[in-house]
């Protein structure tokens, strides 16, 4: 699928504005797409984190007050784990949010398409970081359901090589393909 494609497919309003009741955690994650063979840029985390430890999933994490909105958040958070800084001028669309069953966070998650990426550099936070051609990762979404999440209706998983995607990940991904009707 052409980048150009992609672009205008996935564009769309971005609402950056954390909604906090003091209760809700929150956090926020950056879709990367790049390429022309579309790949997006997933990690896998640390087995050492205390929370989502060994999953796969996208650069971000937990909102703190010092950031301006939810869009810094997921913009910091891609600099610190992968060495990658994107530009504001750089994020194109916004996904619904998802919530995590186990930590109880409300994720925003952000799209950037860039054409290319320049070398990426592992953080103490993330085991590997994963080049994922996007259509054939699209391509393997399966709902079957688990049954140790019953919790939600939306449960989702994608496959890469021997990696299982699921929640939060795996529900932005579903968001990803409803909007590219794959």
């Amino acid at each position: 699928m052409d980048i150009n494609i992609l672009k205008e497919q996935l564009s769309s309003k971005i609402f950056p504005e954390p909604k906090h009741d003091g209760k809700t955690k929150l956090a926020s994650v950056l879709v990367i797409i790049y390429g022309t063979e579309p790949k997006v840029i997933m990690i896998e985390k640390s087995k050492k984190l205390n929370i989502h430890a060994g999953e796969i999933a996208f650069p971000g994490g937990k909102w703190i007050e010092d950031d301006n909105d939810l869009l810094e958040t997921a913009l910091r958070e891609t600099g610190e784990e992968i060495g990658l800084n994107v530009s504001r001028k750089n994020v194109i669309g916004q996904f619904e949010n998802v919530v995590t069953l186990n930590s109880g966070f409300t994720i925003s998650s952000f799209l950037s398409i860039l054409d290319d990426v320049p070398q990426l550099k592992i953080s103490s936070e993330v085991k590997s970081i994963l080049h994922v051609p996007l259509i054939p990762l699209l391509e393997t979404l399966s709902d079957d359901q688990d049954p140790n999440h019953k919790s939600i209706q939306e449960m989702y998983k994608f496959t890469y090589k021997d990696d299982v995607i699921w929640g939060a990940s795996a529900r932005i991904l579903k968001h990803l393909a409803n909007r590219l009707s794959i």
